[in-house]
């Protein structure tokens, strides 16, 4: 009995251990959305997450935050700010509220946002998914871009699942079918890859590219249409209907992102 129990306990251990080097390197991300109705709400956002926020993350040691605001967002009834949180592990995203409460610089820099007029909030309303790095790209990466803040874009993606089976498909064309090597190949400058473990759309999958500016952009996804990497990919039937609904989003990067 003692020897099944030694042999269980070094088991474990061994299981433990691979799983914990398999999760070293891996990327966490926080996307949160801020809804916004005026240009004193943005002001307000504006100055909480370049004056406070930012650098109390900085602080805790998480670095590469990206703030992103959509093309032609003034000109939108839906006005919204993106953040972009890497986070090391789960525990430390889901640690980090309780050490924001700690941190007295923040709630002195941040007071104008955190203790607005209830009647006057700073926003409309803030959603935030939660993701996981996919297993070919497991981190953050930066983009290698040379082009002047305002002039670049980033796009955002969402794929959403019709079932949780055929989702899972579609994220096995990511990395096991080659997309993201698609991607990497014609140079995307991809920033991440995921899967949402929560958020408001279920089964659903995020994914962010960037590019010097918008005629970039287009060039590269003609590009990407036209290989015959894409074109043999696509074609398999395995990987056909595995996507319910998508979402574009064309992003600017704001003056004090990190990214």
């Amino acid at each position: 009995m003692k020897v099944k129990l030694v042999l269980l306990f070094v088991l474990f251990t061994s299981l433990s251990r691979d799983l914990f080097s398999q999760s070293r390197g891996r990327t966490f991300f926080e996307i949160k959305v801020y809804h916004f109705e005026s240009a004193e709400q943005e002001s307000v956002i504006d100055a909480y997450l370049r004056d406070a926020y930012l650098p109390a993350l900085h602080r805790k040691g998480i670095k590469n935050v990206g703030v992103f605001k959509p093309v032609g967002n003034d000109t939108l009834q839906d006005k919204r700010i993106y953040l972009l949180v890497p986070f090391k592990s789960a525990a430390q995203y889901a640690g980090l509220p309780d050490e924001l409460l700690k941190d007295a610089k923040l709630s002195a820099d941040g007071e104008m946002y955190l203790e607005a007029d209830y009647k006057r909030p700073p926003y409309k309303r803030m959603e935030s998914m939660f993701i996981k790095a996919f297993d070919d790209m497991p981190y953050l990466q930066l983009p290698s871009l040379r082009n002047e803040l305002p002039k670049r874009v980033y796009e955002l993606r969402s794929y959403e699942g019709p079932t949780e089976r055929r989702y899972v498909r579609k994220v096995e064309m990511f990395n096991k079918g080659g997309e993201i090597a698609l991607f990497e190949k014609l140079d995307f400058n991809a920033i991440f890859y995921g899967s949402v473990i929560a958020g408001s759309r279920m089964p659903n999958l995020m994914y962010m590219t960037s590019f010097e500016d918008m005629p970039s952009r287009d060039a590269h996804w003609k590009a990407f249409f036209a290989s015959p990497e894409w074109k043999s990919l696509s074609a398999q039937d395995y990987y056909k209907n595995t996507v319910s609904k998508s979402e574009i989003i064309l992003l600017h990067p704001a003056d004090y992102s990190d990214i």
